[in-house]
């Protein structure tokens, strides 16, 4: 299991920090109660592990983090976002693979590693 890698996000300026400092960040917004976030977190940390060892993945807390919930417009879960050198570059909401997510990361993360 990979989720010591998943950088838990408490505030605002955390999550801009890291949005900062690293190049490829995965953002997952989730709630403790939330059955489908919670099973996503270990399988995308797995996946980025695997495939993406360069990407940061951060989980944000919905119910706890709410401002930064609504900054980011989630108002549904779980959600995902993928974020290269600050800017937000694909996003999932509700129902996705981790196929799509994979697609979606795999171009980018590419000129990436080339940089």
């Amino acid at each position: 299991m990979h989720t010591d890698l998943i950088q838990q996000i408490d505030s605002p300026e955390m999550l801009e920090s890291l949005l900062t400092e690293h190049a490829a960040v995965l953002l997952l917004f989730g709630a403790p109660d939330c059955g489908v976030c919670q099973t996503l977190k270990p399988r995308i940390a797995e996946m980025l592990a695997q495939e993406f060892p360069l990407m940061r993945m951060a989980y944000i807390d919905c119910e706890a983090q709410v401002a930064i919930a609504a900054s980011h417009n989630v108002f549904s879960l779980p959600v995902v976002e993928t974020v290269f050198y600050g800017r937000s570059f694909a996003r999932f909401s509700k129902v996705f693979s981790l196929g799509d997510l994979k697609g979606a990361i795999a171009r980018p993360y590419g000129l990436l590693k080339e940089s």
